[in-house]
């Protein structure tokens, strides 16, 4: 993942883009949350990403997970607290693909 994906999403360091595939995740998310974002969400991830500028060490690569990253540890909570799967359009397969 690059940083430029990142931002070229919407997730920028001056805040998430309006009318940006950023701007319609958050959206999605706050509604399948009851209203807010929550902290170690897809959104929440990918905007500390944005903002900050590292998505380089954060361990989502277009050959995978590396593994004993960032988002290693990620991808293994997540599944844990699925029952031994990563959901689709959960932090792990979201952040990934972009």
């Amino acid at each position: 993942m690059s940083d430029r994906n990142v931002r070229n999403t919407g997730f920028t360091p001056s805040g998430i883009t309006g009318g940006s595939l950023a701007s319609s995740l958050m959206s999605q998310e706050a509604r399948a949350s009851g209203g807010g974002v929550p902290s170690g969400g897809p959104t929440s991830t990918l905007q500390e990403m944005g903002a900050r500028g590292t998505t380089h060490s954060s361990g989502y690569t277009s050959s995978g997970i590396s593994g004993g990253s960032r988002a290693s540890d990620t991808m293994s909570k997540e599944a844990t607290a699925h029952g031994g799967g990563v959901p689709r359009g959960g932090t792990t397969s979201t952040v990934q693909s972009i």
